[in-house]
């Protein structure tokens, strides 16, 4: 299973290509919030599995929704904090 995900792995392609100092900037970020949205990433899963079964389209849906878009707001937060600091402005 290991050798499969390290495949899968190798063939994605970054979603954006950055420059070095981008990629560093992305990186601090990422490692800043990787353990927030692992925790994060657990919730939502545990939300929609505590869903019945009519309740998982529409109101799970949107709640897991509402989960996702407070998280990228908390992506985009850190990633413009972590660009203040190296002078970037907003």
């Amino acid at each position: 299973m290991a050798k499969q995900k390290q495949k899968q792995k190798q063939k994605q392609k970054p979603v954006v290509e950055l420059s070095a100092e981008q990629e560093a900037l992305a990186e601090r970020v990422y490692e800043k919030i990787r353990g927030k949205a692992d925790e994060e990433l657990r919730g939502m899963v545990r939300l929609m599995m505590s869903k019945a079964d009519h309740e998982f389209f529409g109101p799970g849906e949107f709640e897991l929704r509402d989960k996702l878009n407070q998280f990228g707001a908390m992506v985009v937060e850190e990633a413009a904090n972590e660009r203040a600091k190296k002078g970037v402005p907003r």
